[in-house]
C-alpha cells in the first residue's frame, strides 16, 4: 500500500503529464479527479496540487508502478488525441518509473489494436512480467 506522499507524488505526476499540451481538458480533469478519489485524496488537495505540484516519490512496487503507468496511458487516450510529445512524455515517465524500454515500446505498440487504445490491465501485466522476470 503506498503512503500519502506517493499517492500526492503519483496524481502530481499525471497532472504535469496532462499539461504536456499546455491546458487541462475537462474530460481529462475529470479523470485525474476519480484517481484522486480512488486513492482517498480530496479535491482541495487535488487542486491544490496545479499550482504547487510535489516532489517525485519513487514507488518502491514494481506493481504500483506497472498500475501508475497503466493510468497514465488510460489519461493519454481519454480525450482520444494523441500527440508525438506525449509519447516521448509517457515513454520517458516509463523509463523514470524503473520499466523496461522493451516493455514501454511494447505497450505503446499494441496500444493501436484495441478499441480506443485502451489495454487491458490483464495485457499490461502479461508485458510488464515478461520484461521483469
Amino acid at each position: 500500500m503506498i503512503n500519502r506522499k506517493e499517492k500526492l507524488s503519483l496524481l502530481s505526476e499525471m497532472i504535469a503529464f496532462a499539461m504536456t499540451d499546455e491546458s487541462i481538458k475537462s474530460i481529462e480533469y475529470n479523470f485525474l479527479l476519480g484517481v484522486a478519489r480512488q486513492l482517498d485524496i480530496s479535491q482541495e488537495d487535488f487542486d491544490y496540487l496545479f499550482e504547487h505540484p510535489v516532489t517525485y516519490v519513487h514507488l518502491k512496487s514494481h506493481s504500483e508502478r506497472i498500475v501508475q503507468f497503466h493510468r497514465l496511458v488510460l489519461l493519454m487516450n481519454v480525450d482520444k488525441h494523441i500527440t508525438p510529445k506525449q509519447l516521448v512524455k509517457l515513454h520517458n515517465f516509463g523509463l523514470r518509473m524503473g520499466l523496461s524500454h522493451e516493455s514501454i515500446n511494447k505497450v505503446l505498440d499494441l496500444m493501436e489494436s484495441f478499441p480506443n487504445k485502451i489495454v487491458p490491465p490483464d495485457f499490461l501485466i502479461d508485458i510488464f512480467k515478461v520484461q521483469y522476470n
